[in-house]
């Protein structure tokens, strides 16, 4: 989006060099990197940072109507109702697709929503390597709003370890080391000393939760915990695991960093109330009196799934008769622009903004990013195979 550094980018990029910062990004921790990283950042101008932050400020502005929570009850399966909700999420990550506007320019389009973490730690990690081995401009950062490494460590820190000892916080995932996300989970550990913690390994006496600290393998109580699990993939896993797990939807004593039920208030539910010329228009299935016209321009999506799954892209009149509509959305296409240079054809892309949201603070902070390039369909590794120059990536954005 910025030609002048693409360009010299292009130019400076060879694949030894590459290998040679993946060689180095690989190194911390070998093997962790299960995903694809994109060959190249993306250079984000001033004026689209402006048009991604209105756009976020304004679902913010959302979430903080009293009357969010009412709204989006019906949005949490019943069976998943988990207790103790926090007020708020303490994370919010919000997926746009860089699209023309029509005028020559490219504005963003919103295309899904979480009130869940995503690669909260590999982001600080992943864009520092990469400033080792390419030649990045000053004045850009992965970081947002006047945040640097010290800085967004010390508000990650906050959000998730609060007043605790990292000792009493955990990061509790289904078998965190066989996840591919799981470099971040590394990196986070590393930079607040809490650990990693499936499952099944939990112990629990009536409302507390302990552990074995890998350390020490002293039994030690959990305070708070970094809650990863997704109850969609708890559920497809749940015949996979060792019988007698906890089950966390039970009245614990803990406090959920961020609470489950913000993974599905905060989620495609959100879509169809908020409405801003950067995101497309979206109805529940349930409440569309007559398909649109213009069917092919619209995707049919399924509320309750994870990564993708179940996304119809070429919707067929057929495909909207479903037994559940109220548990489907019918939203309006996102073109994504080819507009990321490459050695063969251009690339599309898909900027993620992440929130951090502390408690006592009254409204959540933008503070870093991630991205991700395709030349597929849709973003995701299903629709990019055997390619190159896509992936995983991060947006130095013009500070």
């Amino acid at each position: 989006m910025i030609p002048a550094l693409r360009k010299a980018f292009n130019e400076a990029f060879t694949r030894q060099k590459f290998d040679s910062f993946f060689a180095d990004l690989n190194s911390r921790y070998p093997g962790a990197i299960e995903f694809r990283i994109a060959e190249t950042p993306i250079f984000v101008p001033k004026h689209f940072y402006l048009l991604l932050y209105d756009a976020c400020e304004h679902i913010v502005d959302f979430i903080l109507d009293p009357r969010f929570k009412s709204m989006t009850d019906r949005a949490i399966p019943p069976d998943d109702w988990v207790p103790n909700e926090n007020a708020h999420p303490h994370f919010l990550a919000f997926d746009f697709g860089v699209c023309e506007d029509g005028q020559g320019g490219y504005t963003p389009r919103l295309i899904e929503m979480q009130g869940f973490p995503s690669l909260y730690g590999f982001q600080v990690y992943y864009p520092e390597t990469l400033c080792r081995h390419f030649t990045i401009a000053p004045g850009f950062s992965q970081f947002l709003n006047g945040y640097d490494h010290d800085s967004y460590l010390a508000l990650l820190r906050d959000t998730i370890v609060g007043d605790c000892t990292p000792e009493e916080v955990i990061l509790l995932e289904i078998k965190p080391h066989e996840q591919k996300t799981r470099i971040d989970f590394y990196c986070t550990q590393d930079y607040l000393g809490i650990t990693p913690v499936c499952l099944t390994e939990l112990i629990r006496e009536g409302r507390r939760l302990f552990y074995l600290h890998p350390a020490t393998g002293k039994k030690t109580p959990i305070r708070r915990i970094y809650n990863r699990v997704i109850f969609d993939e708890l559920h497809a896993s749940a015949a996979r695991l060792p019988p007698g797990f906890v089950d966390i939807r039970l009245d614990l004593d803990v406090e959920w960093i961020t609470h489950p039920n913000w993974f599905y208030r905060v989620s495609k539910f959100t879509l169809p109330f908020i409405d801003h010329p950067c995101v497309p228009a979206t109805f529940f299935l349930n409440e569309l009196k007559q398909p649109p016209a213009d069917l092919e321009n619209y995707v049919l999506k399924p509320l309750f799934s994870f990564a993708g799954k179940g996304v119809i892209i070429d919707v067929r009149p057929q495909d909207l008769d479903v037994s559940d509509p109220e548990n489907w959305i019918l939203q309006r296409k996102v073109v994504y622009a080819d507009l990321i240079a490459t050695p063969d054809v251009p690339a599309k892309t898909e900027i993620r903004m992440l929130y951090l949201w502390k408690d006592g603070d009254a409204r959540p902070t933008l503070a870093i990013n991630l991205a991700r390039l395709s030349k597929g369909k849709m973003i995701g590794v299903d629709f990019n195979k055997n390619r190159e120059w896509v992936g995983g990536s991060v947006g130095f954005f013009e500070q």
